[in-house]
């Protein structure tokens, strides 16, 4: 009998094995206020948080799969996309970049909290984007922005380092999954 390969999101792979393209979660809805966290033990989708009036997620925005971040979540990935998903759908996507930052908890505990920025494979929209370069900075500075007010409300500070491009981008991908296992 041949072994069956673990099913769900928790056992997907950051990458998919045929394609090569990264796997992602979404667990935000861009245009919502609504943020739901996906709850490993219990294979489901928790709502997690909201929005203060007047603010929503730009992008898609969730996780990718099999990854572990130094804040001890999967890495964080913002999606581009023609029009938003729904929570729970996985979209497989290709890295152009990602905002590194350090995230400053109310505590005072200060850790990396970096942003990958990705574009869903099938776009049409961003089907040019393929770096960072690719971008107008206005939408850059728009999304570096949202993480500073998002993480303000939460009583915490984000604050970006470094727009880093789909190189390095990979490489935390790559130390996140190495990290995992």
């Amino acid at each position: 009998m041949a072994q069956q390969r673990a099913s769900g999101i928790g056992h997907l792979p950051a990458f998919d094995d045929e394609s090569g393209d990264l796997n992602t979660v979404v667990e935000a809805v861009k245009g919502s206020r609504n943020k739901f966290k996906f709850d490993p033990r219990r294979s489901l989708f928790i709502h997690d948080s909201v929005l203060p009036a007047g603010a929503t997620f730009p992008f898609d925005f969730g996780f990718v799969p099999s990854t572990e971040a130094d804040d001890g979540d999967p890495l964080d990935v913002l999606i581009l996309m023609d029009e938003p998903a729904f929570v729970g759908a996985v979209i497989p996507c290709r890295l152009v970049g990602a905002i590194e930052a350090e995230q400053t908890e109310k505590d005072g505990e200060t850790m990396r909290n970096d942003r990958l920025i990705a574009v869903a494979a099938n776009s049409q929209l961003y089907a040019d984007v393929k770096s960072f370069a690719d971008l107008p900075s206005a939408i850059v500075d728009a999304i570096e922005h949202f993480w500073i007010s998002y993480n303000e409300t939460k009583g915490k500070q984000f604050t970006p380092i470094a727009r880093a491009g789909r190189r390095k981008a990979q490489s935390l991908v790559d130390a996140a999954i190495k990290s995992k296992g």
